[in-house]
């Protein structure tokens, strides 16, 4: 039998344990995850109000209730107190790091640290109620928001920034996530890229949506669609049609709303301006098109008021203590999902999703990558199968302490959510915080 260890339980994590179980009827699977939950961004990176995507989760739980793959939860790999990899290489077969990409990027600008100045990550962390996230009163005395960045991530942090809690209610979102957007007194946000809108991130699809968000306004300056150099007709799909809803948007009357999205292109955060010890303002330089498909300074700049700045820019993989790292790509060296250590292939070490290649595509790409992976695994197999392991890891984590919350634990924690949602007069409402997700799951 050969026994593999999944370090994460997103959707990268369950596609591979999908593969290995299909394509070996001879392999067991456990998946690890250092929270107590399993679906990973699924789950904790996905809106509230996004529940088509969300019902992802559905075809993820069918892979972990698989009878030869196993959730472990609260199982931390790595770092301060948490299972060396030295340690699990030890208990199984092979390992397959599907770890994501954990941190964000930065702006690298004066100012980018006062209060009030946030990733995109840590926003939606709060909102989505992942247990090490805080509430940091993102809202508390905000008028005004810039969210830089224009892809998918800035989308939902713009939408939920504006969302009115009587659309939020019916969904999972924690109870004090909600509680502080009916209160925030934001009217504005104001959506902001580098570039132009030929070569925005975002998709049509979230795009459109910002829309139709009652009580809201979208308003589009013509100006930056005129800016764009680039000609519709040869641009792909997805490209074209959001240049045909910002068109849409930029011949539309004001409707007097009583909150407004500004969608705003050609723009480059120089500074963040503080006031009263906060964030006060964003200085920007004006970009130009510099005619090799990027942008050029202009010395023009803007201040924009704004007492939240939310940066969505990309995110980044991080090191994993006892696994090799190339800090350029973000990424764990490796060939073919292969871990590659010194220039030649680390036995029973693997690889898949944004730790593999970095974080790119959408959730449906990580099912080709985690198959590669796999097939590469299971053709070292017969290499691997030469390795004593334990008969039972688990019986090997409880001796070192480690006490995994298994898949019951995991559906005790529905049920209780189920229960909170009763109780607040909603459905489901997640449980935000590490004691009443351990106490739920009956192991504290």
């Amino acid at each position: 039998m050969l026994r593999i260890a999944v370090v994460g339980s997103g959707p990268s994590g369950c596609y591979t344990a999908q593969m290995l179980v299909q394509l070996d009827p001879e392999v067991c699977v456990d998946v690890l995850d250092r929270l107590p939950c399993p679906y990973g961004l699924v789950r904790y990176g996905v809106a509230p109000d996004h529940e088509k995507i969300k019902s992802l989760q559905g075809s993820l739980r069918s892979v972990l209730e698989h009878e030869r793959v196993r959730f472990l939860g609260g199982v931390r790999v790595g770092g301060p107190g948490g299972l060396p990899v030295e340690r699990l290489r030890e208990l199984y077969h092979a390992v397959v790091y599907c770890v994501g990409a954990a941190t964000d990027r930065h702006l690298g600008i004066p100012g980018e640290e006062l209060p009030g100045s946030w990733s995109a990550t840590d926003f939606v962390a709060w909102y989505s109620a992942h247990p090490d996230a805080a509430d940091a009163g993102f809202l508390r005395g905000v008028r005004s928001a810039v969210v830089i960045g224009v892809g998918n991530v800035a989308v939902d942090v713009t939408r939920m920034l504006v969302r009115g809690a009587e659309e939020l209610r019916p969904t999972d979102i924690p109870q004090g996530a909600l509680d502080a957007l009916a209160a925030s007194g934001v009217t504005e946000v104001q959506m902001v890229g580098r570039r132009g809108p030929a070569q925005a991130r975002f998709t049509t699809k979230e795009l459109r949506e910002l829309g139709g968000l009652p009580g809201t306004e979208v308003t589009v300056d013509p100006g930056d669609l005129a800016l764009d150099p680039v000609d519709p007709a040869v641009l792909p799909a997805v490209q074209r049609r959001n240049l045909e809803v910002l068109r849409g948007w930029a011949g539309r009357p004001s409707s007097g709303a009583a909150r407004r999205i500004r969608l705003r292109f050609f723009l480059r955060p120089v500074e963040l301006l503080a006031e009263a010890g906060r964030v006060g303002a964003v200085r920007f330089e004006r970009t130009a098109p510099d005619g090799r498909g990027g942008v050029t300074g202009t010395g023009r700049f803007e201040e924009v008021p704004a007492q939240l700045v939310l940066r969505s820019v990309g995110y980044r993989g991080v090191p994993l203590d006892g696994l090799p790292f190339d800090a350029p790509s973000g990424t764990v060296p490796n060939t073919a999902g292969r871990v590659v250590r010194d220039g030649v292939p680390s036995p029973g070490e693997y690889v898949a999703g944004w730790i593999k290649r970095g974080p790119t595509g959408v959730i449906g790409t990580n099912r080709p990558c985690a198959k590669e992976t796999a097939a590469s695994l299971l053709a070292d197999a017969p290499a691997l199968m030469r390795r004593h392991v334990p008969e039972d890891p688990v019986a090997t984590l409880r001796a070192a302490g480690i006490e995994p919350v298994p898949w019951v634990g995991w559906l005790a924690i529905e049920r209780a959510e189920a229960e909170l949602g009763a109780r607040l007069g909603r459905s489901v409402v997640k449980l935000a915080d590490w004691d009443a997700l351990l106490r739920a799951a009956g192991s504290r």
